[in-house]
């Protein structure tokens, strides 16, 4: 099995699939899955591979989600090898991709083969969801598939996404749950006019002042027991022509949410609008959601892959929301249950990432574990 994940995970990390290009990734894991049984259903979208590949027809349906696709390598001088010529050294594989996140598509693999082999009329059935558009602007990916699912008023009951969660050592950390993502362009329109003529214009920097503060200092919620209270947060402010003796007549803001599941969309951004009309200026705001939040409280899911990790590791997980965005906040609307569990991630999309090696093998026993313990019962 040892070889056999670290031979996959070799493979893979060895096409040079930058996001969204698969690269053969896929055809690679579908050669294993269609001889242990699992039909394939493609989805292709703008140049984007998906696959939904599924074993059984019963419930219930345990998942594991990922992506082939990688991210840019940065100067390839840097890297002590080439990024897409595995490379063991000092006990470590090395490659883009070998965290984030192949050696969890090649534990995938191994763990099914090799529970299958042990129990080839287990109960409920397995699933993979790939794309090979996770690393990008994720339009085109992990959504296009759960779209064509809901359609079918398909459900999943259980989902591992295999993102590497782990802080130090493989075990440490499952994330149950990630923050939404919520922003706005806000605009605020003032008078230009020339600096030495103050009372003929109107500064829309000074009129914002205020109006940021408040901001800032609002208490949006107070997060859970899973989650951090929500904060506003500014990225970008533009105003100005360049001149230094010019009033500008409009600031652009760029801020953003990263919120809980203590708050919804429309609750952000009434009280946004709420504030924002308290200053009786001119302005307007445009929203984008990239992600709302979701969260997997202590279950079956989480008890079962807790129980498998520690019979690997002998370590106690703990469950963590922080970090970024997931694919997993499209798997979590027709999945009740969805977490992410994978290998360290202090490598992750830096020069020279890597893998411990026995990390690998361990990974593919934790999925197996997890397999038996849902699909046992």
């Amino acid at each position: 099995m040892h070889k056999d994940s670290l031979s996959l995970t070799k493979q893979l990390i060895s096409c040079r699939s930058l996001t969204p290009d698969d690269s053969g990734c896929q055809d690679i894991l579908i050669n294993r899955l269609e001889k242990i049984g699992f039909k394939i259903d493609y989805f292709q979208s703008n140049g984007v591979k998906n696959i939904w590949a599924r074993r059984g027809t019963s419930a219930p349906i345990l998942c594991f989600a990922g992506h082939t696709d990688v991210v840019p390598t940065g100067p390839l001088e840097h890297w002590e090898s080439d990024p897409f010529i595995p490379t063991i050294r000092d006990g470590k594989l090395f490659g883009r991709g070998a965290a984030d996140m192949k050696s969890s598509l090649a534990a995938f693999i191994t763990a099914i083969e090799s529970f299958l082999y042990l129990y080839p009329d287990h109960n409920g059935s397995i699933a993979l969801l790939i794309t090979s558009d996770e690393e990008g602007i994720a339009v085109d990916g992990t959504i296009r598939v759960i779209t064509a699912l809901k359609e079918k008023k398909e459900q999943i009951d259980y989902c591992i996404v295999g993102e590497p969660t782990c802080s130090n050592e493989l075990g440490d950390t499952i994330k149950n749950g990630r923050r939404g993502s919520l922003s706005g362009v806000l605009t605020i329109i003032g008078i230009q006019g020339h600096i030495a003529y103050p009372h003929l214009a109107k500064n829309p920097i000074h009129i914002a002042a205020p109006c940021i503060t408040e901001l800032t200092q609002t208490k949006w919620d107070c997060g859970n027991e899973y989650f951090p209270p929500t904060t506003w947060q500014i990225s970008n402010i533009t105003g100005g022509t360049g001149a230094t003796n010019v009033i500008p007549g409009k600031v652009e803001i760029t801020f953003n949410f990263r919120f809980s599941t203590a708050s919804t969309v429309t609750s952000l951004q009434d009280k946004v609008h709420h504030i924002l009309d308290k200053y009786e200026f001119k302005y307007s705001l445009d929203w984008s959601l990239s992600g709302k939040p979701f969260l997997t409280p202590k279950g079956d899911l989480v008890e079962a892959l807790n129980d498998s990790i520690y019979k690997v590791t002998k370590i106690k997980s703990k469950l963590s929301t922080s970090g970024g965005t997931s694919d997993g906040r499209f798997i979590a609307d027709i999945c009740p249950q969805v977490v992410e569990f994978g290998p360290i991630n202090a490598s992750i999309h830096k020069i020279n990432e890597c893998i411990e090696v026995a990390d690998i093998e361990k990974l593919s026993k934790i999925y197996k574990g997890a397999l038996e313990n849902l699909l046992l019962k």
